[in-house]
This record gives C-alpha cells, structure tokens and sequence, in this order.
C-alpha cells in the first residue's frame, strides 16, 4: 500500500472498483466464462429470478418444493460461476465441456439431484424419517459434501471449516471432554437429521433467503440500476458537504442511506468511497482516516432499516414477531451509529481545521431532486407496504415492479419509444441476473449452516456451552463484588456484573466469529450458540438476538479481518491495518449501544420496558456517552484536551451509558468539568 504521506489522489475507474471489490468480497469473484456458458448461466440466473419474482407475487409452492428449487439451481449455478482454486479461465476440451471442468459439471448436477430429492419423496417422508435408506443417505451425504464445496468457493474456508468440527462433534460426542460429552451419534442419524428433516439443510436459514431475502436482494440490485444510489449520494453532498470536513459528513450521511437498500458493507464502500475518500483527502483528511471514515459509515447500512442484510428477515422466524416490529426496534441503535461516526469526524474536521467543499464542488440539491425524484418512489413504496403490514416478499413484489416501471418511463424518456423499450429490456434482464447472481453465495451459506444449527439440536450443545459461560461470568461476578464491597455503596449486583461479563464474552464470540463468515451466518450461528446464554440470564430474545447481530457486523471493521476497511484502504491508498484500527475506533457507537440496550432495553422502543422517560434516559445517555467518548479518542471538544481531560471524559462515557439516573447524573457532572474548562479557554483569547 502506499504510504499516507502520499501526495495524489487518482479517482480509480469502474474496472479497478469493481476488481477491488472482487478482492475483498469472495462473494463476487465470478469465474470468466466462455460464450456457450455465459449464454447458459445467463438464462439460468434470470429464470431464477423471475421464479421469485412470480412466487413473492402470486404465492410460494409446498415449503420444501420451493426450498429444494431454490437450493438445486443456486448449487449448480455456484459450481458453474465459482472457480476451485481461483483461476478465471477454462479452456474448452474433453475436461473441460464448454470450458467448465468435468469435475464442476459432476459437482454442480449431483448437488442439484440431491437437492431436487426430498421435494420428489417429500410424501414419503413422513414414513421414514428417521430410518433413512441407502439412497437417502448417498443423497445426504452428496448435498453436504457439494455444500461444503461450494461454500468454501464462494466464501473461503472459514464457514466449511466450522460445519466441519460441528459434524465432528456430533459424531465423535463420547469423546468429548467434561460437560460437552454425548452419546455420540452415528452417520446415518447424522445425515437423517441434517437432510431429511426440517431441522437442519432445509430449515429456517434456508427458507428465509429463499422466501424473503433473494427478494430484496433484486430489489436493491433494480433500484440501484434506476439511479436510486446516486440520488442518495448527491442529496447528500448537497445537504452535507458545506460543513467543516464536508466530504467525510458525506460518507456518513450516504452511506447510512444507501445502507437502507443494500446489505453488503463491502459494496457500499466502493460505491460510495469512490467518490468520497478522494475528496476527503483532497479537503486534508488523513488517508487511513479517509478509508476508516467510509468503511465504518458502510458497515452502518447492514444495520439500517428497511432492509439489514437478511437479518431483519431471519428474525421473522426466530422471534416471531412482525417485520415492522423489528425495524421499529432497529431505529435508535442504527442513528445511533451514525451519531457516533458523524460526531468523530466533526470533531476530527475541527482539530484540523478541515474546510468544507465550496459551492461550485457541490450539486444543486433542487437540481438533484427534480432530476431522480421518480427514483424514490419503489423505495417509499417499500416501506409504506412494510408499514401497512403487508408480508414482506409482496412489497417486495410491488417494490420490484415499480423499480421496472420507472426504469422504463426513464428510458423511454431517454430514447424514445421503440428504442427506450428494448434499453428496459436490456436493463430489466441485467438487473435479473445480477441479483440472482449476487444471492448465490448467502443462499449455499445458509444451507451449510443449517448443518450448524442441526448438529446444535441434534447434541443440545447451545445449552451445554450457556452453562459453561453463565458459570465462569458468575464466578468472576463474585470475584469483583468482593473487591467492591469495601467501597460504601453498590457499584453493581452479582447479577448485573454477571450479565455484564457474559456480555463480554459473547461480544468478543461474535466478533472472531464475524472475522471469517458473513454477517448473516454470523448471526446464525450465534443465535443458536450465544442467545441461549443471554435468555438464561433474563434477556429478551429480541434484545440478546440484537446483541449477537450488533456484534457480528463489527467484525467488518475489526482487524485483522476488516475487509470492509481492507477495501477502503484500497481506493484511499493507506495502511490497510491502520485504516482497521481506526475504522474500529469511529465505530465505538456501534460497540457501546449493544450494552446500552441489554441494560435498559426501553431503548429500542418494542419492549415492556418501554416507557417515555426510560427512553429519554436510555438515549440521553448513550449520545452525551458517545459524545464524551468521541471527544476523548479524538483529543478535541471546543479546543484540544489535557490529558487529564481525556480520563475525565472516558469515566463520564462508562457512567452515561449506565441505563439508572445516579450514574448518568454524575456522568454529566464530571462531563461537565473538561466541557467548562474548555469553554474558558475558547474565550480567554477573544476577551484578552
């Protein structure tokens, strides 16, 4: 990388975007293929994509008809789009028909035959299941070997790796040490549970991203082809840019918008970086803070309502509740984030006396909005439908369908009739094989850890390891409120300091967890592992499902595996590992709130601990903490700090994000030491 201290900035172009988002993002590093297969992969991908769009619609087939689907043209299609061993180019031969290889042919067909089998036995299933045949164990035991194949292609190692060990485990469970010891269970059972039940390769996972995500996924691919990205980045310029430091205030506010339609932390910062982290250099930003500025503001859009990756969708299912119940949750702890980002680079402008952009550097904020207002409309539909209650693949749906409609009325308005037509045309293809294309890693990663959570309820590990964690937090918890005791008041309870170190770890679970698998398998597992931990210490589910989640995401910019800084560092031209570290620091919003919630979880606003003051006290708190904690990383409230201050400001954080009145009241009073100081100081030269 080049060194900071660089003097130019070169605005990368589109081919050297798109290769550095293929670097960082194994999900998008697509095989070069020949005409023949590129013409079979085509069809393929936009057949798979109008089969979803015709089911959100006019309704789904039997469950495991639609997940067999799904999963069958997703496997073969991985195999076909994948390389093994990351060579691009096959040439043709008696090896390689087409320029695929013989193997990746094998592969890709007997993993689609074995997904395509429980679908064709399902009705005999019901006689069987649990005394599986020869063929229903060569079927399993096919599907679980190309699954592990395609997901490491697709995704690396990591995610295989962990389905590995945890088939290992339920296999070899009698020779586990202590408490994780199980009868153990055989490969027949194993396979039994993983494949021919729900429980397992075809369950919940599964079945979110084929009924719901792929969805949005489409959607987010169209709206962005309708120039709905675009519309977000110059709105926000135009609001934005003027202000102290303005290009960093324009990656905030961009990406926290452009993060409500996609949920893929690496692509935003390319989108969005591209434009950003040069003018942030250019206006006298850092380059390492540049890139940390645009990865920790992208990370924030898997977070943002109304779409958060596939989370939002999975906790349908797992919790049970209405989607517009979960976004409702989302709100606070997304701005918050944001909050926290934004307040940092105000700050850091500030100490560097950074200028904004002039005028003539910004868009004409009417101009922009006169211009792309049509494409909006599919975005405010979405969330009106989602509002209404309506289920989300129909909004989806209807989200889907204006996304076309507008992109013909621009076209046509472009081209005229005849030719504006066949550009839609053109357009609405493209955009049907990119979003199928780009749903092809998360839906065989979801399979593959339907192994996890299926070995999880075969062996009942999740509660095994609960037990272990609550035991060790409770020991240490006595520990420390012994070393308190001498102190004349109660600092906090066994119970508390026991919930607070099981939060800890969890966290730091969550976090070397995200370092190798995506988001949402991160959250997959960890509901499966982590949140029985929680609800044994009194979390409610949504709470401890939004802790795991929280934590997971901030993996993207937690060394040494912040791909989305990795990727940041890449167009800014800076250390890699310096633009992670600070990435992380920016998001210490992001780290702080998750243990706000826990302990007054009226902060997002669908418990039955809501009421208007606990709120007022939850929020408050958290953003005069995020405050006092930003001031203190960045050396800089109105004038620069002592160090002294810097401690000041670090004590007043911990005690203001404390959800009780005592603390945050004292919080505010030794807040309110260095704030006073400083105002002094911003005086004392006007006034000499």
């Amino acid at each position: 990388m080049p060194p900071d201290t660089a003097t130019q900035t070169r605005a990368l172009s589109a081919e050297e975007l798109k290769e550095l988002e293929e670097k960082f993002d194994p999900e998008l590093r697509f095989r070069n293929l020949g005409q023949a297969l590129t013409i079979l992969s085509g069809l393929l991908l936009f057949l798979l994509s109008c089969y979803h769009f015709y089911t959100a619609g006019f309704g789904l087939p039997r469950t495991a008809t639609h997940r067999g689907i799904h999963m069958a043209t997703t496997l073969f299609l991985v195999f076909v789009s994948f390389s093994a061993f990351g060579r691009r180019d096959t040439k043709p031969g008696i090896l390689a028909p087409f320029g695929l290889p013989l193997a990746d042919w094998i592969l890709g067909i007997a993993g689609a035959v074995a997904a395509l089998y429980v679908p064709w036995i399902y009705e005999q299933l019901a006689f069987r299941v649990g005394n599986p045949t020869t063929l229903d164990l060569v079927m399993g035991t096919t599907l679980i070997v190309t699954l592990l194949e395609g997901v490491r292609r697709s995704m690396g190692w990591p995610l295989p790796v962990i389905a590995i060990l945890f088939m290992a485990y339920a296999y070899f469970g009698q020779s586990m040490p202590g408490i994780l010891v199980h009868p153990g269970a055989s490969w027949p059972v194993i396979v039994n549970h993983l494949y021919l039940t729900s429980q397992g390769i075809y369950g919940t996972a599964l079945g979110v991203i084929a009924t719901y995500v792929f969805h949005f996924v489409l959607f987010g691919v169209l709206a962005t082809r309708i120039g709905l990205g675009q519309l977000f980045i110059d709105v926000a310029s135009a609001l934005t840019g003027r202000f102290a430091g303005g290009p960093a205030k324009v990656s905030v506010v961009s990406s926290a918008l452009l993060g409500s339609i996609s949920g893929s932390s690496i692509a935003n910062t390319v989108t969005t970086g591209a434009l950003t982290i040069p003018a942030m250099v250019r206006v006298g930003y850092q380059r390492h803070f540049a890139a940390a500025v645009e990865a920790a503001s992208s990370t924030g859009g898997q977070i943002t309502p109304p779409v958060m990756g596939a989370v939002a969708f999975l906790m349908i299912d797992y919790l049970g509740l209405p989607l517009t119940t979960i976004l409702l949750a989302a709100i606070v702890p997304a701005f918050m984030h944001f909050f926290g980002v934004l307040l940092q680079v105000h700050l850091e402008a500030r100490r560097l006396g950074l200028r904004g952009l002039t005028k003539e550097e910004l868009p004409n904020a009417m101009k922009v909005i006169r211009e792309g207002w049509l494409s909006v409309v599919p975005l405010l539909l979405l969330i009106a439908m989602l509002m209404s209650g309506r289920t989300p693949f129909l909004a989806a749906f209807w989200a889907i369908v204006s996304c076309i409609a507008v992109l013909v009325i621009q076209s046509v308005m472009k081209h005229g009739l005849l030719d504006g037509l066949k550009d839609a045309a053109v357009g609405v293809f493209e955009g049907f094989v990119m979003g199928a294309k780009q749903s092809l890693s998360v839906t065989a990663a979801a399979a593959l850890v339907g192994i996890v959570i299926g070995v999880v309820t075969l062996t009942g590990v999740g509660f095994k390891i609960a037990y272990m964690v609550t035991g060790l937090a409770t020991g240490w918890a006595t520990d420390v409120s012994s070393m308190l005791s001498v102190l004349p008041f109660e600092v906090m309870s066994v119970a508390s300091l026991t919930l607070l170190f099981t939060l800890i770890m969890t966290a730091i679970v969550c976090i070397l967890m995200g370092c190798g698998i995506p988001t949402t398998a991160n959250y997959i597992i960890m509901v499966a592992v982590a949140a029985p931990i929680l609800g044994l210490l009194g979390v409610e589910p949504i709470v401890a499902h939004f802790f795991v989640f929280y934590y997971g995401v901030l993996a993207d910019v937690t060394p040494p595996v912040a791909l989305a800084a990795y990727a940041a560092s890449g167009i800014a031209g800076a250390n890699a590992f310096k633009a992670g570290n600070t990435a992380f620091r920016l998001s210490m919003g992001k780290a702080l709130v998750p243990f706000v919630f826990v302990f007054s979880p009226a902060l997002l606003l669908v418990t039955p601990e809501f009421t208007v003051p606990a709120f007022i006290l939850a929020a408050g708190g958290a953003m005069l903490g995020i405050f006092a904690l930003s001031a203190a990383i960045s050396n800089w409230m109105l004038a620069p700090l002592y160090a002294w201050e810097r401690a000041l400001l670090v004590i007043a954080a911990l005690l203001l994000i404390a959800p009780a009145l005592v603390p945050t009241i004292i919080g505010c009073a030794i807040l309110a030491i260095p704030f006073l100081r400083q105002v002094a100081a911003r005086r004392r030269p006007a006034t000499a």
